[in-house]
């Protein structure tokens, strides 16, 4: 994609929006901050996503640039704080899909094992540590083909790295993670993890807002070997 199509692409990748809040299904492969490299980034493109505002909405949490799907914007100020303030509570539902290789024995369960840096200097690089921060995900398995299984993934903690930690530390990986996994640096498959619902408890004495993000091309194959289909699909 190009850098002009970009952000005509990024609208349409708009799966809600009201006047605080704007959730968008950020595609694999871009990152959502500018790292120490440079390149591209959302941010580049998020003027796109103003919609009459004066100011373009901004990020109220991250996904990896890996990682695609289910993306929350606050439109302003009050939006974000607001949004902050839930993410920072653990009140939004976050149910991410997954692909690992191999897969759990059971078919529910959860891993609860505190995260810390592996390198002071390198602080996206975690690993389970017991002197770490919390770190709890709960999972269920929805579907297994010989070698691998589809997972549903709910981080209650927000650690960096969570969900790829803890699949590696429990003995399946990530398909395509070529940092905790054993996928080859370049030439692998993109990494099976994608922010597939989200159910935002932005309104008091209202349901939460839940939105779900199509599965993306890359996962199809393996998911519809797990038993996915486009016509049956389970959320979590």
């Amino acid at each position: 994609m190009s850098e002009e199509e970009m952000p005509e692409d990024i609208v349409r990748r708009v799966l809600y929006r009201d006047g605080l809040m704007i959730v968008i299904d950020k595609p694999a492969g871009l990152p959502v901050h500018r790292g120490p490299k440079g390149g591209e980034t959302l941010t580049d493109h998020l003027d796109a996503l103003r919609f009459g505002l004066p100011r373009a909405p901004e990020l109220a949490h991250r996904l990896d640039r890996e990682t695609s799907g289910c993306l929350v914007l606050g439109r302003h100020r009050k939006a974000l704080d607001r949004l902050g303030r839930l993410f920072e509570g653990n009140a939004i539902e976050k149910i991410y899909w997954a692909v690992v290789e191999g897969g759990p024995a059971d078919e529910q369960g959860a891993i609860d094992l505190a995260l810390a840096p592996r390198d002071p200097d390198r602080g996206w690089w975690m690993k389970a540590d017991p002197a770490g921060r919390p770190a709890l995900t709960r999972w269920q398995v929805l579907g297994r083909a010989p070698g691998f299984t589809w997972l549903a993934l709910e981080p209650v903690t927000g650690r960096t790295h969570q969900l790829r930690v803890h699949c590696a530390a429990m003995g399946f990986p990530i398909i395509g993670d070529a940092v905790y996994g054993t996928a080859p640096r370049f030439g692998g498959p993109d990494l099976h993890l994608h922010a597939r619902s989200i159910a935002v408890p932005l309104y008091p004495r209202r349901e939460p807002i839940r939105i779900v993000a199509p599965v993306p091309a890359h996962m199809r194959e393996r998911l519809a070997l797990c038993g996915w289909g486009e016509t049956s699909t389970p959320v979590a």
